[in-house]
């Protein structure tokens, strides 16, 4: 448990074995960057324990990665959502007006319906 981290990036590291539910004992983590990690595994529903502190979140090339993006909507403080090359599903269609009330950026995989070419644009 690191109860304090803010910011954790792990890269290329495609033979250490991580799985998301070990971020439950970093509830304050905001930067979140996980990149080419092959053996991490997980759920994306599992980062709700940071709902409250996550403004940042890069999940790129990790193809064990699975859940439904819209998991994640809710978070108040999420302003950069990147989850690239995972098998992370969901529609872009499920967006509503309230979902991802500070998203900046939206970078999906191409196994969320809508989610590949598609820049993320607020309209008020």
């Amino acid at each position: 448990d690191f109860p304090i981290l803010e910011s954790l990036v792990i890269n290329d590291c495609k033979y250490l074995k991580w799985d998301l539910d070990m971020l439950r004992g970093m509830p304050l983590l905001k930067d979140l960057c996980f990149i080419g990690n092959d053996a991490m595994t997980g759920n994306i529903e599992s980062l709700r324990t940071l709902k409250n502190a996550l403004e940042s979140l890069e999940i790129l090339n990790c193809p064990n990665v699975v859940g439904n993006f819209m998991d994640l909507a809710d978070f108040p403080r999420l302003k950069q959502l990147g989850l690239r090359s995972t098998s992370v599903t969901g529609d872009i269609r499920d967006i509503e007006e309230q979902d991802f009330s500070v998203l900046k950026g939206l970078h999906l995989p191409k196994t969320v319906v809508g989610g590949d070419g598609y820049r993320f644009q607020r309209i008020s």
